[in-house]
């Protein structure tokens, strides 16, 4: 069985989300985006300067379709991680593959990062 990541209930409509990545036992984290009724899943590591996303522990700048790099401000779209604007336009952060089981988001089972 693939890990568990969070209930698809814990994301809101346009809400963005940490969660630990267990693949990785050296504490880095995820990044999981709802847009409608798609859920996207990212390394939480900006392109740019290699930094967490986040401005605080699970807290995202994510609202009007785009998630922003709290560091440097570079915007990225939740379907495919491209940034549209700031320092690393034109770079992708990383998908991680999920699957949505019932009301569980896991990861997949053929994850890559």
């Amino acid at each position: 069985m693939s890990e568990r990541l969070c209930a698809l209930s814990d994301l809101a409509e346009g809400s963005a989300i940490e969660c630990a990545d267990p693949r990785e036992p050296e504490g880095a984290t995820l990044v999981l985006l709802r847009s409608g009724d798609q859920v996207h899943a990212y390394l939480n590591v900006c392109p740019h300067a290699g930094r967490p996303l986040n401005w605080a522990p699970g807290r995202f700048l994510y609202a009007h379709g785009q998630l922003v790099c709290a560091a440097h401000g570079a915007a990225f779209r939740p379907e495919d991680g491209y940034c549209i604007g700031g320092p690393c336009r034109g770079e992708s952060l990383r998908r991680v593959a999920i699957a949505i089981e019932g009301d569980a988001v896991h990861l997949a089972e053929s994850a890559d990062s």
